[in-house]
């Protein structure tokens, strides 16, 4: 028989472990309800596909997009045994100063070492996080919250993109400027001009790519058939019609004809006449895409497209064809000069240069306003008018830009009246732009049709292959006929008119020489656009080629201004391999 004693001290023993044993299931069981925070056995990486580049005939890139990345890194879990072989390491492969590592680790937690690390150099520093990872540089940590035990090591995280242009102002304000915009804390760019605005849909990136799947111990995605991966797809670049090599050059040139001419701004297009792709298109005035001034805000605009103004006599060229495609003059039709003095209604005409009498041809070989003015009358208002559209005048003249100012011309009424035919006949009380004066000219250097301005010749995708642009088609402007015979008349103009400041040997050069007076608050002054129209061949190839002088203040007249930079276009064009003249040794 048991002692009382000792069966109390069994059952207490017994009742000690029954509690026990609940309070370790009910332990248990709250450990399997509760929320942990267990580390996740998968990873994902995610990849930002890039903004497109932008290509010069010559494969020289002149708008490109730089990835930047950040460095992080949590002081925590830098071993303080090994803290200066960090910064060491780092401080080699983020090509920085040590001093300025070890300032920025001063400061406990997570710590951005830099915001400006290069592509290329994020990549070294990822296989630098690893083998600090492996020669345990960071340690092992217990967090206080929930007790388990992480490792957090150096991290290189995409921070955005920068837009670069390695050619400084080269083909501004062609190419245009971009502007930085936040996507989810990662800074991206958009076009805000030019082909950058222009062709934003196709520069912009596509899809970015994404990893996920297993992690190993150092937390790296193990790639096997549980992982999922997408590609990035980055913009499409963007090929251009120009090369850099003739570019260059030209602009040089325009930056010493703007100081020698004293001009506002001088802008040059020159133009495959048969294919319409852009050989130049240049400014004097440019501007830093990276580093813009107040004082470059003028130059913003795409002078060639946004400025119009009255282009003087350049028009006569396209009054005369209209006339002399419809029948209504032959070239050697009279006209009478009135000595450089003639009335319509109330208004008096003067020519520079005096003249008796003259043929029709060289009204436009010598720039008659008289004498134009006299011819025009015999088209009707609607003719006139239809005719001026026909050849482009009011209409867009390229699709690779945009906010182009199309101008105007008078409506079919006002060319009814007399007075408003000859004004316009030679050039004034309508506006264009130089991109639309080369499209019209094309016509007299293609046999009567006309070619719409390209500057982009094709998009290259992320397999390299070439995505082409449908080719607007050709219009039928005038008769060839008659386009070949204005053609004979323009060679003239710069054989023995206007434009002999054109001639250069061995080549066929033809061309319209154009002054203007500029207008302020609805009212002439004493200011002046001059312009020269024209075109320039060898055996082999045909350019369309135009200038604008803005404000020049050396000379009012053509002659003197725009033609001179026409000349030195056409030596450089044969300096460089673009015009071969035919010359007889």
């Amino acid at each position: 028989m048991l002692n009382p004693n000792k069966s109390k001290k069994i059952f207490l023993l017994y009742s000690l472990i029954a509690v026990g044993f609940l309070i370790f299931l009910s332990v248990m069981l709250l450990s399997a309800l509760k929320p942990r925070n267990i580390p996740s056995l998968y990873a994902k990486e995610s990849s930002k596909a890039k903004r497109g580049s932008i290509i010069s005939r010559d494969g020289f890139h002149l708008a490109t997009t730089k990835k930047l990345y950040k460095a992080v890194v949590n002081t925590h879990y830098i071993d303080p045994q090994k803290k200066e072989l960090f910064i060491e390491l780092f401080s080699i492969y983020a090509d920085m100063n040590p001093k300025d590592i070890e300032k920025k680790l001063k400061k406990k937690g997570v710590v951005v070492l830099s915001y400006l690390i290069q592509e290329k150099q994020a990549q070294y520093l990822k296989q630098l996080a690893y083998e600090l990872r492996r020669y345990k540089v960071f340690v092992e940590r217990k967090n206080p919250r929930t007790g388990l035990r992480t490792l957090h090591g150096l991290n290189i995280i995409e921070s955005g993109e920068s837009r670069e242009y390695p050619y400084g102002d080269l083909l501004t304000p062609v190419i245009g400027y971009t502007h930085k915009v936040e996507e989810d804390g990662y800074t991206r760019v958009k076009g805000v001009k030019g082909l950058e605005k222009r062709f934003e849909e196709e520069l912009y990136p596509r899809q970015d790519g994404i990893r996920k799947g297993p992690r190993d111990v150092n937390s790296y995605i193990i790639l096997n058939k549980d992982s999922f991966t997408k590609p990035k797809i980055d913009g499409l670049d963007i090929k251009l019609t120009i090369p850099v090599s003739l570019q260059i050059r030209i602009e040089r040139m325009l930056d010493e004809m703007k100081k020698k001419l004293r001009a506002k701004q001088v802008m040059i297009a020159i133009m495959d006449s048969h294919t319409g792709e852009m050989l130049a298109l240049a400014s004097s005035n440019r501007f830093l895409p990276k580093a813009i001034k107040r004082r470059d805000y003028p130059s913003l605009n795409t002078g060639m497209i946004e400025y119009s103004f009255e282009p003087g006599s350049v028009i006569k060229t396209l009054t005369f064809s209209l006339l002399l495609d419809k029948g209504l003059i032959n070239p050697y039709d009279l006209v009478n000069g009135h000595n450089g003095h003639f009335r319509i209604g109330r208004k008096v005409i003067t020519d520079e240069h005096k003249f008796d009498w003259l043929s029709a041809e060289n009204v436009i070989v010598h720039s008659s306003n008289i004498g134009i003015a006299q011819l025009a009358q015999k088209l009707s208002g609607i003719e006139f008018h239809e005719g001026l559209k026909k050849f482009g005048l009011t209409q867009q003249s390229t699709q690779d830009l945009i906010y182009e100012k199309t101008g105007s011309i008078p409506s079919i009424r006002r060319l009814n009246n007399e007075i408003y035919k000859a004004t316009a006949s030679y050039g004034y009380g309508m506006r264009a732009n130089l991109m639309q004066l080369i499209r019209a000219y094309s016509v007299f250097n293609n046999n009567g049709r006309m070619v719409s301005p390209r500057l982009v010749s094709y998009f290259i995708d992320e397999f390299n292959q070439h995505i082409e642009i449908p080719k607007e088609q050709q219009s039928q402007v005038i008769k060839s006929s008659t386009a070949a015979r204005v053609k004979k008349v323009l060679i003239k103009t710069v054989n023995k008119g206007t434009g002999t400041k054109a001639k250069t040997k061995g080549l066929i050069i033809g061309g319209k020489t154009g002054t203007a007076h500029m207008v302020e608050k609805g009212k002439y002054i004493n200011k002046y656009n001059t312009a020269f129209v024209g075109f320039v061949n060898d055996k082999t190839h045909h350019y369309t080629m135009g200038v604008v002088v803005v404000e020049p203040k050396k000379s009012q007249f053509a002659a003197q201004t725009a033609v001179p930079v026409f000349k030195r276009a056409t030596d450089i064009m044969v300096q460089e391999g673009y015009l071969k003249p035919d010359i007889v040794k």
